[in-house]
């Protein structure tokens, strides 16, 4: 296959030049609409829970169940997308996905569904996830080039934060009208647009990364990469913490409208959708800069966890939403600073086993931190929940700056490469 051929592009691209690539485009309008429907699944799961057992440790529980399998099998994955083309990996694991939502969505509708099948599809669901997460980042770069891919990842974010204002709304408005069940087979079916942008890529003008051979020592030699380069390692300890203790919305804000506010499914959806549209304005500024760094990141991590901090303080519903909004500013700059700092530091050949660690610091860890948001929220208050968080990126933010080590994006180290 041809590589083709680079444009000269100016040193800080327009907000939305990676949508000057039709690939790109197509391939972004499928991920808006599947991720709308993933999050009218995540709203209703929760909900599903609660109405199931009333506990905020079992929603814990239940959610860390999902993503449990992202922590244990993402350095695995990531060098399954190493080893194989991406994008044929994408069509088999978005069929998966949507499989397993369509199961979750039959068993409700039929009126029979018990926890435990939520829990076992919930499993399975997270092992789809562990593979498709590490191969939709890297497959970006492959999609648009070198040159764009801090501006796609950003704008990937934003599109992720965009169906984070839809998804609830619409999830509140099925879930009023048909039902929960109804939920997960949009979810299902949303999966289908990717596969048709997938499938309406034009290969010729995509830039593929010759897939790795087989070889021994191959997980461990992407391990200690990773390990060596401080534009990678730093941000995934990072992310690593505030993954586990901040990025748990999805436990903290339904009990924070449950239990803090006496809400409905509408206040949670209002919460989430506040913190999505936050996320869009953080995204379109974040689009505007191509800078990235570990030294950025530390100031994105202090400003989220001031946000954070007035999420957890907010005396009324009204204030809450307003933190929200601040909440999703601060967050969707951190994550796209983060990921794009690894991206552009990693070598081609290491990119999916790198990206694979970057997916199982941002949502492998839930399995560790919703439990202890779901229990704390139980034992004491959301809002205890919500300040742990804030600390956490306070500390993330002392990793990030810890003395020793340079921060070069540049770095580079080159373990032996494994043999064939």
């Amino acid at each position: 296959m041809t590589t083709p051929q680079r444009e000269a592009l100016p040193a800080h691209p327009a907000m939305f030049a990676a949508l000057a690539v039709p690939n790109f485009r197509r391939y972004v309008s499928g991920q808006a609409l599947s991720l709308i429907g993933t999050w009218v699944e995540t709203v209703a799961q929760a909900l599903l829970v609660l109405k199931l057992t009333h506990s905020g440790t079992i929603l814990g529980l239940t959610t860390a169940a999902r993503y449990a399998p992202i922590l244990l099998l993402s350095p695995y994955a990531g060098l399954l997308v190493d080893r194989y083309a991406k994008r044929h990996v994408l069509l088999v694991t978005q069929a998966g996905l949507g499989l397993v939502s369509a199961t979750l969505g039959a068993a409700v509708l039929t009126g029979d569904v018990r926890l435990w099948q939520v829990v076992v599809l919930a499993v399975l669901f997270g092992i789809f996830s562990a593979v498709d997460n590490p191969a939709r980042q890297a497959f970006t770069q492959e999609v648009v080039g070198r040159d764009l891919v801090r501006n796609a990842v950003t704008l990937n974010t934003t599109t992720v934060n965009v169906a984070r204002v839809i998804g609830p709304a619409v999830a509140a408005i099925l879930v009023s009208t048909v039902g929960i069940g109804w939920c997960f087979v949009v979810n299902a079916v949303s999966f289908g647009f990717v596969i048709v942008s997938l499938l309406r890529l034009d290969t010729r003008r995509l830039y593929p990364v010759p897939p790795v051979p087989r070889g021994r020592g191959q997980l461990r030699a992407g391990l200690r990469y990773a390990a060596g380069v401080p534009a990678i390692i730093r941000p995934l300890l990072m992310m690593a913490l505030v993954g586990t203790f901040t990025f748990e919305f999805e436990v903290s804000l339904p009990l924070l409208a449950e239990t803090t506010f006496h809400g409905t499914a509408t206040t949670y959806s209002v919460l989430i959708g506040a913190l999505g549209a936050g996320a869009v304005a953080g995204g379109l500024y974040a689009a505007r800069s191509a800078r990235t760094g570990v030294a950025r990141l530390i100031r994105a991590a202090v400003g989220y966890a001031i946000a954070v901090a007035l999420l957890a303080a907010a005396p009324t519903l009204a204030t809450a939403i307003a933190a929200c909004v601040l909440a999703g500013v601060a967050s969707v700059i951190f994550l796209t600073t983060g990921n794009a700092t690894i991206q552009l530091a990693s070598d081609p050949e290491y990119r999916g086993r790198v990206t694979a660690l970057w997916s199982m610091a941002l949502v492998g860890t839930t399995p560790v931190g919703s439990p202890i948001i779901g229990a704390l929220s139980d034992v004491a208050s959301p809002r205890y929940a919500l300040g742990l968080g804030a600390a956490a990126c306070l500390a993330a933010a002392l990793i990030g700056g810890w003395p020793g080590g340079r921060l070069r994006q540049n770095a580079r180290y080159r373990p032996p490469i494994a043999q064939a």
